[in-house]
């Protein structure tokens, strides 16, 4: 299990490359990048901070729970934090297991816990100033799920 919390730039080709190239004892390698998002095309950037031991311990906690419940050989988490300019890579997920559907659905369950329950705060700073993200009722609700 890999967790990294940076404020570097990573490339996801070469982090899936990585984790799944030593991997001869899965069936499945699932992998999903995040991106931040220009939704109304003004955002210069986008600020992401965190209290780092705690960040680091939470984002932990819930991959070794991902890990158990879905038998997981590996996973890797990686979550920027820091100014971050719109297209730029913020986080990823990677999970291998014996069967599609296990790590499937182990990414599902990281990605949802990143978006809705990660320690990181967000201000969007855009030509008209800066505001914190809010959370979403949408983020919420794929949670709940689990």
């Amino acid at each position: 299990m890999q967790i990294r919390v940076q404020s570097e730039p990573f490339d996801a080709g070469t982090e899936l490359n990585s984790f799944a190239q030593t991997r001869t004892d899965v069936g499945a390698v699932v992998s999903f990048t995040g991106v931040v998002r220009d939704t109304d095309g003004n955002l210069r950037e986008m600020l992401i901070e965190h209290y780092p031991g705690m960040t680091q311990s939470a984002i932990t906690k819930i991959a070794q729970e991902a890990t158990d419940r879905w038998a997981l050989a590996d996973c890797l988490v990686i979550h920027r934090h820091g100014p971050l300019k719109p297209g730029a890579p913020i986080m990823m997920v990677a999970t291998a297991a014996a069967h599609r559907a296990a790590a499937f659905e182990a990414a599902d369950f990281l990605m949802d816990y990143l978006k809705s329950r990660a320690p990181f705060w967000k201000k969007e700073i855009t030509d008209d100033g800066a505001d914190w993200v809010a959370a979403k009722d949408a983020d919420e609700d794929a949670l709940g799920r689990w």
